[in-house]
């Protein structure tokens, strides 16, 4: 008995092979039932003829409800009409053991649910074709972010979850008391702690869960999200530009490499990820905003209008993201922010104290931001004095500055959103659906 993977079945042309999975989708034609099963790598149609089989266990496969977990085996079968991921071929069923026969109410039937009772229903809706693909591209994007930095020498460190201070605002911090020692706080980020570990590893990542406790409703936050955080020692604005599109060009290979079924079972556009090609277009903060204001002092509809509203010194909206990222096909990085809009451990623009060195990377189709980073105040009394002026607690970040004295150069580091760039990909509207279980301002079941 050989057990395959669907994602693999095209190697098992003529083989009589063994399938374990779930039915996903049932279809009865008086002598023949037709089940698509999903075996967690893929689905496949599995056709059962009443001639094949004990009548009585026929009989059971035409009342079989969805969900119901199943071990089949029968040869298979090259078909370019049978339906599936990666589809063309199907299963005969020779054998078949019902392993359990589902509850007929199952709630999340193949028909259109609200986004609500969906949601309810997460550890239920993953299940779905659509989430799956989803699912099964995250996996991929995590792989491929992983691969690209071992194999350019990166050592992945992991950083702590629960924090003494914020390293981004006050503001988006979830509180706990912390035994004896006053509050902690579930991280922002773990770049701070990353930028320790430059001083020992040179170039260093975390990955891992971060918590915002800013209260938004956009299509693109959550209030946890898995976030990648690389850190690198002796390395520029620039050099952290080029790091960012080589390892967001080997994503988008990797997954059009390895996901292409799930890409187009989610009527993917391919041409939009195979554009994805370095170098990646660069404008200043300036150039933008000059280009914004100009659009909006154009713009005739009130509504637009309204939108595109900017002023230099504002932080990107959205509408404006969307704007930029219609002037090219690719990514586009958007570098020189107002120092007033980003953290405070970020490099001042030589000359331009206004202003800072971080950069933004703006995914096309309305994606907008999918990384976000900067060189790093590298003097210890630079920093001392963004912390002051910040109204942070100077005694949090006594170690943090520590760092500026004892052997400090310079460096840059960036976060990267998993779900962002999963969504992206995938070309779907909402994050919430580039993750498990989704925590949002109003949703932390299940």
């Amino acid at each position: 008995m050989t057990i395959i993977r669907v994602d693999k079945i095209s190697e098992y042309e003529g083989q009589e092979v063994t399938v374990q999975g779930w039915v996903y989708n049932r279809t009865d034609k008086g002598k023949l039932v037709f089940l698509l099963v999903r075996d967690g790598t893929g689905f496949v149609q599995c056709v059962a003829f009443k001639g094949d089989l004990d009548e009585a266990v026929f009989d059971q496969l035409v009342r079989l409800p969805q969900e119901s977990s199943v071990i089949i085996t029968g040869p298979v079968r090259a078909d370019k009409r049978a339906p599936g991921i990666p589809g063309g071929y199907e299963v005969g069923v020779k054998k078949i053991e019902i392993v359990q026969a589902a509850d007929v109410d199952y709630p999340m039937s193949l028909k259109d649910h609200g986004a609500d009772f969906a949601l309810d229903n997460r550890h239920l809706w993953i299940r779905m074709q659509s989430q799956w693909a989803i699912l099964r591209v995250r996996a991929t994007v995590m792989a491929a972010t992983r691969e690209w930095l071992d194999n350019n020498g990166y050592a992945e460190m992991s950083t702590p979850i629960l924090t003494p201070a914020a390293a981004e605002g006050t503001t988006t911090l979830f509180e706990t008391e912390y035994f004896d020692e006053g509050k902690a706080y579930l991280a922002q980020t773990g770049q701070l702690y990353n930028e320790a570990n430059i001083f020992s590893f040179g170039k260093v990542y975390c990955f891992g869960p971060t918590f915002r406790a800013e209260k938004s409703k956009t299509r693109r936050h959550l209030t946890e999200f898995w976030m990648l955080e690389p850190e690198i020692a002796f390395c520029d604005l620039d050099g952290l530009m080029e790091v960012e599109e080589q390892m967001i060009h080997h994503i988008a290979q990797r997954v059009l490499r390895d996901r292409k079924p799930e890409l187009l079972s989610l009527g993917r556009d391919l041409a939009k990820l195979e554009s994805i090609q370095p170098p990646f277009p660069r404008m200043s903060y300036d150039d933008a905003a000059k280009y914004l204001i100009d659009l909006y002092e154009k713009e005739t509809d009130p509504e637009k209008k309204e939108l595109l509203k900017f002023e230099w010194g504002m932080d990107f909206g959205a509408p404006h993201e969307a704007e930029l990222t219609k002037l090219n096909e690719k990514p586009l990085f958007v570098y020189g922010y107002p120092s007033a809009v980003k953290a405070f451990y970020m490099e001042p623009w030589p000359g331009r104290p206004e202003v800072c060195k971080s950069v933004d990377l703006l995914a096309p189709e309305g994606y907008g931001e999918v990384c976000g980073g900067s060189e790093r105040v590298s003097d210890h009394d630079a920093l001392l004095a963004r912390i002051q002026k910040e109204g942070l607690p100077e005694a949090a970040f006594k170690w943090y500055l520590e760092l500026r004295k004892f052997g400090s150069v310079p460096h840059s580091g960036f976060g990267m959103g998993t779900e962002r760039v999963t969504a992206w990909m995938c070309g779907i509207e909402h994050i919430r659906e580039a993750i498990p279980f989704p925590r949002t301002i109003k949703r932390v079941y299940p």
